[in-house]
């Protein structure tokens, strides 16, 4: 479990933190004469600590508070493209974390619920959303910051609304974030007497340097939020100027590349695809404004207010703002730049990135899960979802498939793989079935070692039964109806007229059974998995009565129900198998969705 979480599931751990930053901060007052190196350096780190776990802790509580919904906003809203940056940037900026949208998008692509050059759109507003952070640090928010931890700790020590505590988790997040902000900024107070520092910030305004220092810094702590907040609270001491502030912050969004870059590496190719478009977004935007640095900075002054006092006061209350307002304009401006051309940059990074030409179904693998997800909860059970869905349509082909042999003196070739014989299809997706059912199950105990509900618990543990069940309904097919084809062959012998017609009937209500499942899953629908389990007992009761007619047969002495007796039941019997299997997966589906509907 990640150690952040660790810490703030303790009560105890969260008061102690703030207990030392409380602590940290007042020892700040009392140096007014003169600031020891190591203290500024300790206030320092310590400030853009508890920022980062601020940005942590808040994203994790709204994205449990507000996962789902923002998840639906996001695969409804994004057809057209303003509409996908619309809602790109208010889903950011609710969640904030453009990381855990960018998540989205390519698990969205990856199970074609859009398509990339719609995720396009979304990437730019997603972009425009993170600037919030830092319109709220110039709006000294950070004055309110023990209050924010207050309201966000009784929210979640006193609400018996699981919801409720995520929110109160998100607030809290806030308080810290804010209070790391104010920590750093108080701690940067002295550093105003020092002309060599100062001298190496002016130095800044050259806007090669600022950028390169915005895009290394930022990628070693890997948070735009962090680096641009860092550059206000600079700006709010006269530290920093307008001029150097705007290449800096332009650095920053070049650094926050790397996050999506590092993510990208060793993941599928939708989300090197998606990395790829941040980098192109971002460093062409910054080559884009870089010429016109003094033109972009006037502009912004002109759309900022005025602050009170002359020289470095007078700078101290206008910069922050200006800053803000920059990167929040550097944004929308690229948004608004690149959007007509989503279309030629999605031919652009397919040509770097093509579609590879992959023989069908040689190897076994994941289509939909990736270890990427697990950060986004609610978008994780989504993809599991789709990956469960996934594997009962291979089983749907299993079941398909094995009874044609038992109708035909020569199974032939593969239904579905021309290449194969009968006997290899089935092999191989039940190798897939099994390769499927191992890493579906370990990604959702993976899944339930993160920051989840209740609910999404109760789900995790459904889908790992479902998982169960599936595989077991392909040994099924596998290790039993597979080696029975062999038996029935060598009799020589088909099986009576009314005896065919009632296992070729049955056949096909099991695997309608198996399609109900198959798209009752994906979309959780509680009616279909009624309907599962209503006919389950049906065909149960079908299956009695089948047995009674063969029986009747036999005692007739019928020569091709006699021989083909042990055959025929066993056959029979399997197929009933599958059919308890099918209506216990309906139960678990039926079950979860009435839960999901009761929450």
């Amino acid at each position: 479990m990640n150690p952040l979480a660790l810490i703030f599931r303790n009560p105890f751990a969260r008061i102690l933190i703030l207990t030392i930053a409380v602590s940290a901060y007042a020892a700040s007052g009392s140096s007014e004469a003169g600031i020891s190196w190591g203290f500024l350096i300790m206030w320092l780190m310590g400030g853009l600590s508890l920022f980062l776990i601020g940005m942590e802790k808040m994203s994790t509580g709204l994205k449990l508070a507000a996962g789902d919904k923002m998840r639906n906003i996001l695969s409804i809203l994004t057809k057209n493209r303003v509409m996908g940056m619309a809602v790109g940037a208010f889903v950011t900026m609710i969640i904030q974390s453009s990381s855990a949208t960018t998540v989205m998008l390519v698990s969205f692509v990856q199970a074609q619920l859009m398509t990339f050059v719609q995720s396009l759109g979304v990437i730019l507003g997603a972009d425009i959303g993170t600037t919030i952070t830092a319109q709220l640090i110039a709006f000294k928010l950070t004055d309110y910051a023990l209050l924010m931890i207050s309201i966000g700790f009784l929210l979640n020590a006193f609400s018996k609304s699981e919801n409720q505590k995520n929110i109160g988790d998100a607030i809290l997040g806030f308080g810290i974030l804010f209070f790391g902000m104010k920590l750093m900024s108080d701690a940067m107070k002295p550093l105003s007497s020092y002309p060599a520092l100062i001298e190496v910030l002016r130095n800044l305004e050259n806007p090669l340097l600022g950028v390169l220092a915005g895009t290394v810094f930022t990628a070693l702590i890997q948070s735009s939020s962090a680096f641009t907040g860092i550059i206000i609270v600079l700006a709010q001491q006269g530290l920093i100027s307008l001029d150097a502030g705007i290449p800096m912050v332009m650095g920053a969004n070049i650094g926050t590349c790397v996050t999506a870059g590092l993510a990208a590496i060793g993941a599928t190719r939708e989300a090197k695809r998606v990395a790829m478009a941040h980098v192109i977004f971002k460093v062409s935007g910054v080559i884009l404004f870089i010429f016109w640095i003094p033109s972009f900075a006037d502009l912004i002054r002109s759309i900022s207010p005025v602050g009170d006092g002359v020289g470095i006061a007078k700078m101290a209350a206008e910069t922050p703002r200006q800053i803000a307002n920059a990167h929040t304009v550097f944004n929308i401006s690229l948004a608004f730049v690149f959007l007509p051309f989503t279309q030629l940059i999605s031919k652009f990074i397919f040509y770097i990135y093509p579609e590879r030409i992959q023989e069908r179904g040689i190897a076994p693998s994941t289509k939909y899960i990736n270890d990427v997800a697990l950060g986004t909860p609610s978008l994780a059970l989504d993809l599991a979802r789709s990956e469960i869905s996934r594997m009962a349509k291979i089983l749907g082909k299993m079941v398909k498939s094995i009874i044609r042999p038992f109708f035909t003196d020569e199974p032939g070739m593969d239904e579905f793989e021309s290449k194969l014989t009968f006997a290899e299809g089935i092999e191989r997706r039940e190798g897939k079935i099994d390769y499927l059912d191992h890493k579906i199950t370990k990604f959702l105990l993976n899944l339930s070692q993160k920051e989840i509900t209740d609910q999404q618990a109760n789900e995790i543990f459904a889908m790992v039964s479902v998982v169960s069940h599936l595989e077991s309904i392909g040994d099924i097919v596998n290790n039993n109806m597979l080696p029975l084809i062999a038996r029935k062959q060598a009799l020589k012998l088909d099986f009576s007229k009314e005896g065919k017609e009632e296992l070729e009937v049955y056949h096909q209500k099991v695997l309608r059974q198996i399609y109900r499942l198959r798209d009752s899953f994906s979309e959780m629908d509680p009616e279909r998995a009624k309907k599962i389990m209503k006919k389950q007992q049906k065909y149960s009761d079908l299956e009695a009565k089948y047995t009674v007619f063969h029986l009747a047969r036999v005692q007739e002495s019928r020569d091709a129900s006699v021989k083909t007796h042990e055959i025929h039941m066993e056959l029979l019997d399997m197929m009933k198998n599958v059919n308890v299997y099918t209506g216990d997966i309906g139960k678990i589906i039926f079950n979860l969705a009435h839960n999901d509907e009761e929450g």
